[in-house]
């Protein structure tokens, strides 16, 4: 296990197990509501492990009680903490410099271990993870029209795709709060689990990807399964003949084919 040497109180921990890198956010005082201070840290881990060849994939969690339960506009009740004045706020400040949907174009996979509350930013980031495991019980809303706000950074893209559009209309416009386990029954996230397992689930599905999954072919998946939904039938068909042949071409595929007839696991090279 390797971490960044990050101390415990930064606004974002990180560390390697084996083959997967687990980013926490680390503000549960106020149920690591998004800010500055998680963004730039939340970027300069996703950075670090996209750029180490012993990541394969990426587990994205919070600590405490909530997931990120929307932006940092303003105090938490009782947390004892300050926050900004909403009136005042530099929304590209709060954000950070990148749109939560920079999240699709990684070339390794993310899951989302969602411990709890899941809210407005933190519900759009969590969409744009390629997998999602939620706590039996955590809360989620867009919650924008309650707040006098717009559907931001993009989940209007994402939550029609995921949901179909009758649902996303309803979560959207009403901004109300749902469960879980309502989350998974509209395709929301693909696990629910008991809340004192979820990373450990979560960390188990990533395990696999790492060990048994050829990383490029996760790289190009990724990137065919997000571009392919914006283009015609055809011109996806032929994209995928071109990558087809390609991948004919790496040692993934002996690799992938050899270890199968041996019975035994894989060995595929790391992301170059």
């Amino acid at each position: 296990m390797a971490d960044t040497g990050a101390p415990d109180d930064a606004a974002v921990l990180s560390e390697v197990r084996g083959g997967v890198a687990v980013i926490t956010f680390n503000r549960p005082q106020r149920l690591n509501s998004w800010g500055p201070d998680i963004a730039a840290g939340f970027y300069a881990a996703i950075d670090r492990a996209e750029a180490d060849p012993a990541v394969r994939a990426i587990v994205v969690t919070g600590s405490g009680r909530g997931f990120c339960a929307g932006a940092n506009l303003g105090p938490v009740p009782n947390s004892g903490e300050t926050g900004p004045d909403a009136a005042k706020t530099d929304v590209a400040q709060v954000v950070g410099e990148r749109h939560p949907h920079f999240l699709t174009e990684l070339r390794k996979p993310v899951i989302a271990a969602i411990n709890g509350a899941c809210v407005g930013i933190g519900l759009t980031h969590a969409l744009m993870c390629d997998i999602r495991f939620a706590a039996a019980g955590a809360k989620f809303a867009t919650a924008f029209t309650r707040r006098g706000l717009i559907a931001e950074y993009g989940i209007t893209w994402i939550l029609p795709r995921l949901a179909g559009w009758g649902a996303a209309m309803d979560l959207l416009l009403s901004g109300r709060t749902f469960l879980a386990e309502e989350a998974r029954e509209l395709g929301l996230v693909n696990h629910v689990t008991p809340p004192d397992t979820v990373l450990e689930r979560a960390l188990e599905y990533a395990d696999d990807l790492a060990a048994n999954c050829s990383p490029a072919s996760l790289a190009v998946i990724k990137a065919q399964a997000y571009r392919d939904a914006l283009d015609d039938v055809a011109a996806v068909s032929a994209r995928a003949e071109k990558l087809m042949y390609e991948s004919l071409t790496r040692p993934d595929l002996i690799e992938g084919i050899t270890s199968f007839l041996q019975k035994r696991p894989p060995n595929f090279p790391p992301l170059t």
